[in-house]
């Protein structure tokens, strides 16, 4: 049908330029987010490119639905000012035939979004968070690097080598500063240093240096040495930490239905559901006033997604507190949306409005009242 056919025609064209827009803002966004994690240390600079790509896979259900809803107002929003629907619905056509060919058009998209939701997004989580462990559980000997002031992984050490050997064991011009649990500062400097291990716990030996400590009360202790070891290593945690609830398959979210992680499920299901919910809405509230601007329905759009996704994080809160349970949160916010948009869009199709049913249920007492 040349009607179906022309609406899906548009919404592809309409997706697809939304789509790679929203797609470059989110990209920008996220790539200035981790270049300031790498600069905190919080990321490996040299993986940065490899958590950006998770990231943005783990933030694509979101972009999908918002690229959707945004191609079925705009496209709908369209032809109400170009006088396409009128003529549409002068030849027989109606607001129910016109929600058929968009959700022929939006149910692979549909699909996709519930995949990624309850699969892409646990997944990607995992492995931006193994990334992080892995960065930020090396060793105090991994992070020193030539000629760069390092951190240690307490946060109460900091190193300095000016250059060390190809192999990494053995440096020149050795600085270190650090702070002891009972508030005293040590600062350390040496000409040369080299690694060594005792027992499974890795060494710094220094040489030809000295040692100047600094005790609470400001008193200051100088000493020189001929050789001194600091241990500033330790040995490489082996297994991963516990992976947080995000990082979680939805399938080990069902085997342990905390209420934690009923509120992530919860979330996951409800990313699938508010998509739909959106296509319901997009088609029962797009309408076109030829004397207003071409703003007022991205507008309304930006603000019903924004605070349809904010009502999610709160629904997710709420059975994480146990104030609410799955099904009631899934029932009262989806269900509640999904009847209202609904009936919205059966009102609109036998043209109700409430001007209509009162002047029907004024018209009515007067009508008895003259027959009387």
């Amino acid at each position: 049908m040349l009607f179906h056919s022309s609406i899906r025609r548009e919404l592809a064209r309409t997706f697809g330029a939304t789509l790679v827009i929203l797609f470059t803002i989110v990209l920008t966004m996220l790539l200035i987010r981790t270049l300031g994690l790498a600069s905190k240390g919080s990321v490996n600079p040299e993986e940065v490119m490899l958590v950006l790509g998770y990231t943005v896979l783990g933030r694509m259900p979101t972009i999908l639905t918002l690229a959707l809803f945004i191609a079925i107002v705009s496209t709908l929003s369209r032809m109400y000012r170009d006088s396409e629907m009128i003529i549409w619905f002068s030849s027989g056509s109606s607001l129910v035939d016109v929600f058929r060919p968009v959700m022929r058009f939006s149910w692979p998209v549909l699909v996709v979004i519930t995949l990624m939701v309850l699969f892409v997004w646990p997944w990607s989580n995992q492995q931006t968070d193994d990334l992080r462990d892995r960065f930020e559980q090396r060793g105090d000997l991994d992070r020193v690097a030539p000629g760069q002031f390092q951190e240690s992984s307490s946060g109460r050490r900091v190193f300095f080598i000016d250059r060390d050997t190809a192999e990494g064991t053995e440096g020149r011009n050795i600085f270190i500063s650090s702070v002891e649990d009972d508030g005293s500062e040590n600062v350390t400097s040496a000409r040369s240093g080299r690694i060594d291990a005792v027992g499974d716990k890795p060494f710094l030996i220094l040489s030809n240096g000295q040692r100047l400590d600094t005790n609470r009360t400001g008193e200051l202790k100088v000493s020189e040495f001929e050789e001194y070891s600091a241990q500033i290593g330790a040995t490489r945690i082996s297994g991963r930490s516990e992976r947080a609830r995000k990082a979680r398959s939805t399938w080990e979210l069902f085997k342990d239905p905390t209420k934690e992680n009923l509120g992530e499920l919860g979330w996951r299901i409800g990313v699938a559901l508010t998509a739909l919910n959106f296509v319901l809405i997009a088609v029962a509230t797009t309408v076109s006033n030829p004397r207003a601007g071409r703003g007022g329905n991205l507008f309304f759009t930006l603000f019903a997604f924004i605070v349809y996704f904010n009502f999610l994080n709160v629904g997710q809160r709420w059975v994480g507190s146990g104030m609410l349970g799955l099904g009631p949160m899934l029932l009262l916010l989806h269900g509640s949306v999904f009847f209202l948009a609904l009936g919205w869009l059966m009102a609109r199709h036998h043209n109700l409005s409430l001007r209509s049913l009162f002047s029907r249920g004024s018209s009515g007492p007067q009508e008895g009242r003259v027959t009387a």
